[in-house]
């Protein structure tokens, strides 16, 4: 696995006579009346899901409590791809467009991408839903972290479990729904989305802008931090973490560019790796620009992997 940039990248045996057995049997069922009727009622099968967590919706997912339930549009049009040491110093060799070209510009179609990465809160219920077996340690963080400790192909089940959920609920915003009955998907970005979504439409190097500040975004750092509460509010299109935090898996195979948009990694060998951006909150300012490059094994589940999901017609 590759997680930094691709710059090249019984009791024992003992016996109880009988009648201790059964005294130990009738205490404990006293007890076990006595908190019954005394103690705390029993935490629900799903107590995350069902937490009221302040910004997020217990009748949606948990998903963010906004008119689109944090899905914000990107506009279609083209953008700014890739980068080179003689426009950023920084950059790795892997961010150059071509041979003769140190940025690309690409075309993409409108698409919509959550404000914030899957928390815990939502992946929990998730889990409850489906019962899927994933690390026990995806779950171990607060509520409004965000989830990490998955895998490729557990952020892709999320996804289509969310998708389907939300096809058939009457909690799904009518212009979500809408597009989601047009043939629509939650999936995981592009890497090309994803790139647009950080860095707009000006090129900038950090989602905020061209200097990197500890303000806008959580690295450098020894943990995660709740989603959204690194306020960045010149970040483009008003997304939170797209630096820091966690790394964020992609749709997209890692390849070298220039980049190919129909290439959605079906014909992926089983070595393929797959594209991570973004960095986490434990890595240096180099690896949270826009630009950054990470690859990883698609079984991969570590501390700072996490996703973020689009509503795509791609």
């Amino acid at each position: 696995m590759s997680t930094k940039p691709q710059t090249s990248f019984s009791t024992g045996n003992r016996t109880w006579p009988g009648h201790l057995v059964v005294a130990c049997i009738v205490i404990a069922v006293a007890l076990l009346l006595y908190f019954r009727g005394n103690g705390p009622d029993p935490a629900p099968a799903s107590t995350v899901a069902r937490a009221d967590i302040s910004g997020f919706r217990a009748d949606a997912w948990l998903l963010p409590n906004d008119q689109l339930l944090g899905f914000i549009e990107v506009p279609a049009g083209p953008f700014i791809i890739g980068s080179d040491k003689t426009t950023d110093p920084m950059a790795f060799d892997n961010e150059r467009w071509s041979s003769s070209q140190t940025r690309g510009s690409l075309d993409l179609a409108t698409f919509y991408i959550n404000r914030y990465e899957v928390t815990v809160a939502q992946f929990q219920a998730f889990i409850d839903a489906t019962k899927r077996k994933t690390d026990s340690q995806a779950l171990g963080s607060p509520p409004t972290h965000p989830v990490t400790f998955v895998s490729w192909p557990d952020a892709l089940a999320y996804c289509r479990w969310l998708e389907a959920a939300m096809k058939l609920s009457p909690a799904t915003p009518g212009a979500l729904k809408a597009r989601l009955d047009a043939g629509w998907h939650i999936t995981l970005p592009s890497e090309a989305e994803w790139e647009k979504a950080a860095r707009g439409v000006d090129g900038r190097r950090f989602p905020w802008g061209q200097d990197a500040r500890r303000d806008r975004a959580n690295f450098g750092g020894q943990s995660t931090v709740p989603v959204g509460s690194v306020a960045c509010p010149d970040c483009a299109y008003g997304l939170s973490d797209m630096s820091g935090n966690a790394w964020e898996w992609t749709r997209s195979p890692y390849q070298p560019y220039p980049y190919d948009a129909s290439d959605d990694g079906s014909t992926a060998g089983l070595d393929a790796l797959w594209v991570i951006r973004g960095g986490a909150f434990n890595d240096d300012q180099q690896n949270v620009r826009t630009t950054t490059r990470g690859a990883a094994d698609p079984g991969a589940r570590r501390a700072f992997i996490g996703f973020r999901i689009v509503l795509t017609g791609s």
